[in-house]
């Protein structure tokens, strides 16, 4: 009974395995039924093979690796196929050369027809019969095989159509990527971690063995790369930028003239693209596909980011994180194809179907819209050379956890600091999140309106005594301004103090570090400048290039008046601390005057401090899955007379919920969320404060009306 047991699982495992031989052989046969036969002879490039070839060596695999091994008195159905359709199989012997695959008008396409059609038979023969010990395996990687040249079939198909100026459609209905969002940072805490696959079901053998490997904390996109984020990237001069280009990938770009994604080209319609479909418009928000890893690392750079390791991506696919795994496009990734701990290619001659690649490529993950159904695995490890493009192949970001300049999801200091703020008696949030890209510009377009005058009276104020500051700079200071953003004030004093010899801004924003390091370079050539990305309002330590230079601090824009008095002594003792016991440290603020005149400078009648105060709701919506209706909310500017202060909130105007991060929150009607404090000084209360700090005053200078001050203090 036992044995009756044993034949009929047997039996219908082999029924099973029958069925799907079938299924995957004819798909393969419906891939081509959109071509002719002159479209099925043509090779494009090396890297590409006809479509014929595609067919006979697939069916190769089966009958030199099966039939010829189990099958007694097979006749090979030709045997100088043997010689034509090996791929790169040395102990199988030589082959056709590869780049020339593509002259090989003999055997026709219905010659190559008829063979599959002979191997299917027998290997109906065999499937129907006892499977030999470890038959069944081969005849799944065999399957494998097959899916993985559909793939390839589907790619170098759009190649060769891509290269007619008739730009034919392989399939006018073939589906279109969906498209969507821009991705979102998830976090994820590091910690050991096992990747690899895990025994069942098939696999490659290089995605084994299963291993232990070590992650850091790190954040990962939800989501692909976007078109519109790469258009941005090229009219940013993303192509031009050797910075941003590793040493051979800048060589890539130069020697093939790369300035888009492989299948893009311009005309008088603007940017389209190639696809199975034909030629047509570029949609923004779909995924961007085509690109080489040269060309992903130079957008992830450009991006202040970086592409994912191997290990982080199937962990974070394993964590439910991300969307788009396997049915847009291949994702490259920072890792080399390399071997895992204790692998083992295979003693037979199949043992050359990984292990021999295993240099000089980089691996890609998940899977693409032309992958072959239920092919792809999260353990899956494709590969292929990092200046190779015509794959489905995109990019999705990553990068180190809580880098400055990058906290933007649940897990970071952002979204602890919202999720707090919203969960407060009163709710508030801190001013500092006011500028990302879009709020940095706005608050650009606030000073140069009618009624914001600090930022042009501080201006006017430290043109006119610039000289009398610089009198108190020792020779070979090191300049140290606290949230230098762009840097523009600063030129106004290294004009009037040469003495100066080396500058720290420091700032969150590794953009505007960059940015305004460049051009201060640009502009004095003899300046050393030391940028520190950093909390201004935290840093800890000076770059070591700051080590022997007396310091002087510079923190100009009436920034201190947006601390409490109690964060803004912090502060002080902080800037104390780190410029030194003989440092002197040059303060701006704003003065104490007719709250109309304050009430005008925070609520324009542009309304452009009312879209800065509202693009906080923005932010939080991108970058912490919020859903606040922006209209849904009032800009509100008052003076407070008893704290001497201007205050900034955004009113509901009505009763609501809202979602952010995961967690709700209700809004009463006429509900105020306090976003910003702005305190105004008089002279004597600012003296106060200093002196609370640690800090003397030994001059100050005040603007003409409205007025601004820079207070000089000395440690």
């Amino acid at each position: 009974m036992t044995s009756t047991l044993s034949e009929l699982r047997d039996l219908s495992a082999s029924s099973a395995l029958l069925k799907r031989y079938q299924t995957i052989r004819s798909r393969t046969e419906s891939l081509i039924a959109p071509l002719s036969p002159e479209d099925m002879v043509v090779q494009s490039m090396p890297d590409a093979s006809p479509a014929k070839w595609h067919m006979a060596h697939t069916t190769w695999f089966f009958e030199t690796f099966l039939l010829a091994e189990n099958v007694v008195d097979y006749h090979p159905f030709d045997p100088a196929f043997g010689y034509l359709f090996n791929s790169y199989y040395e102990a199988i012997g030589p082959r056709h050369p590869r780049p020339q695959r593509g002259l090989m008008t003999r055997p026709t396409v219905d010659k190559v027809l008829d063979y599959r059609q002979h191997v299917d038979k027998h290997m109906r023969t065999l499937l129907e019969s006892a499977l030999p010990d470890g038959t069944a395996e081969l005849i799944e990687l065999g399957l494998a095989h097959e899916e993985q040249h559909q793939e390839l079939l589907l790619m170098d198909i759009l190649h060769l159509f891509s290269t007619s100026s008739l730009k034919p459609a392989y399939d006018l209905r073939w589906p279109k990527d969906l498209s969507g969002r821009r991705g979102q940072f998830k976090p994820l805490k590091g910690g050991l971690t096992e990747m690899g696959h895990k025994g069942n079901g098939f696999a490659f053998d290089n995605e084994g063995p299963r291993h232990t490997t070590y992650l850091q904390s790190f954040e990962i996109s939800d989501r692909l790369v976007t078109n519109g984020e790469w258009l941005a990237f090229m009219a940013d001069g993303g192509y031009s930028k050797a910075s941003l280009w590793l040493s051979d990938g800048w060589a890539a770009v130069q020697q093939n003239g790369w300035n888009a994604p492989l299948y893009w080209q311009h005309d008088d319609q603007g940017w389209r693209q190639m696809t199975l479909r034909g030629l047509e418009a570029i949609d923004p928000t779909a995924p961007v596909i085509s690109i080489s890893y040269y060309e992903a690392a130079a957008f992830a750079q450009w991006a202040d980011a970086r592409l994912p390791t191997e290990a982080e991506w199937e962990a974070a696919a394993e964590a439910g994180q991300l969307e788009q795994v396997d049915n847009v496009a291949w994702q490259w990734t920072q890792s080399a194809y390399n071997a895992y701990p204790g692998f083992r290619p295979a003693d037979s001659a199949v043992g050359e179907y990984n292990g021999k690649f295993m240099i000089n490529v980089m691996v890609l993950r998940g899977g693409a819209s032309i992958t072959s159904p239920g092919h792809t695995r999260l353990s899956y490890r494709n590969f292929f050379g990092p200046d190779k493009r015509w794959m489905f192949s995109g990019l999705r970001l990553a990068r180190d956890a809580r880098q400055p300049g990058a906290v933007n999801n649940h897990d970071s200091e952002f979204g602890r600091d919202v999720i707090g703020g919203l969960s407060a008696p009163v709710k508030n949030l801190s001013p500092k999140y006011f500028y990302d890209a879009a709020g940095s510009e706005l608050f650009e377009d606030i000073c140069e309106t009618v009624e914001y005058y600090p930022t042009r009276a501080e201006t006017g104020l430290l043109t006119r005594v610039s000289q009398q500051i610089a009198e108190v700079i020792p020779e070979g200071a090191a300049l140290v301004e606290f949230g230098s953003g762009v840097s523009e004030k600063t030129r106004l004093l290294l004009d009037a103090a040469p003495q100066i010899a080396l500058y720290v801004p420091i700032d969150i924003s590794a953009t505007a570090l960059k940015k305004a390091a460049a051009l201060l370079k640009k502009h004095y050539k003899q300046l050393k400048v030391a940028p520190l990305i950093d909390d201004f309002s935290r840093a800890l330590q000076l770059p070591a290039e700051a080590a022997g230079h007396p310091c002087v601090g510079f923190f100009p824009g009436s920034t201190i008046g947006n601390f409490t008095h109690d964060q803004a002594v912090k502060f002080l003792r902080s800037a104390h601390a780190l410029l030194g016991d003989e440092a002197h440290f040059i303060v701006g603020v704003d003065l104490v005057k007719d709250a109309d005149i304050l009430i005008a400078a925070y609520d324009d009648a542009e309304g452009v401090t009312a879209r800065f105060n509202k693009n906080l709701l923005i932010r939080i919506n991108r970058e912490l899955e919020g859903d606040f209706n922006i209209e849904a909310f009032d800009h509100l500017a008052l003076w407070n007379d008893t704290d001497e202060r201007m205050e900034m909130h955004l009113v509901s105007r009505r009763e609501q919920v809202v979602k952010v991060a995961g967690h709700t929150f209700h809004f009463s009607d006429g509900e105020r969320l306090h976003t910003e404090n702005s305190h105004k000084f008089t002279v004597e209360s600012f003296t106060q404060l200093a002196a609370r700090g640690g800090w003397s005053v030994s001059g100050y200078w005040v603007s003409e009306t409205p007025q601004v001050a820079l207070f000089s203090l000395k440690a």
